[in-house]
């Protein structure tokens, strides 16, 4: 079970741009407050939010081809790495994610584009960033329109949970880190 002291120098290995280090931290921050609403371990999933993405800039048309590749020599578990490649599952995988915490990530990855996208317009930020505000913007399909919608429906159908309640996750989880991620607003 990786944690995140372990994720953080691996990532730092292989992504530079600043877009993608704070997405892996939008994803983190929203699989940490997953795991806390399931009753798991939030540094756990946290790490694999953290490092789903550890093979996009390097191998971006290639996407989730490269993670064992990449993951196995570091140590990473089997079970960790399968929990990386299934988030790409229909897009750029065919590992379908089996466990709560493979289908959360499948979820909140394209989602927190959407949450991320949103807060940015906004002058308060993330600080109060509401689910009405996200749906609004979740069902103008111009909006972040490279952000898979039909994917985000998948991953709540797989959690069987509803999206508000999944974006409500994400938001909370994404509000904790609203410094880093830049998403405190204008005022700050």
């Amino acid at each position: 079970m990786i944690t995140i002291q372990e994720a953080k120098p691996i990532v730092a290995k292989y992504i530079t741009q600043e877009h993608l280090l704070k997405h892996c931290l939008a994803v983190q921050a929203a699989m940490e407050e997953a795991a806390r609403y399931f009753g798991e371990n939030p540094e756990y999933w946290g790490a694999i939010g953290y490092l789903h993405d550890i093979d996009f800039e390097r191998f971006p048309e290639e996407h989730c081809q490269h993670v064992e590749e990449l993951l196995r020599p570091e140590g990473v578990a089997e079970e960790d790495i399968r929990a990386v490649i299934s988030h790409g599952y229909g897009l750029v995988s065919d590992v379908e994610p089996q466990s709560t915490m493979e289908k959360m990530l499948f979820t909140v990855d394209e989602l927190t584009g959407i949450i991320m996208a949103t807060a940015l317009m906004r002058p308060t930020g993330i600080t109060d960033l509401t689910v009405k505000s996200v749906n609004k913007k979740f069902k103008d399909k111009r909006f972040t329109a490279k952000c898979n919608r039909d994917v985000i429906r998948q991953g709540c159908e797989m959690l069987a949970m509803d999206l508000s309640e999944v974006m409500n996750i994400c938001i909370h989880g994404m509000q904790q880190y609203a410094q880093p991620l830049g998403l405190m607003g204008s005022g700050s």
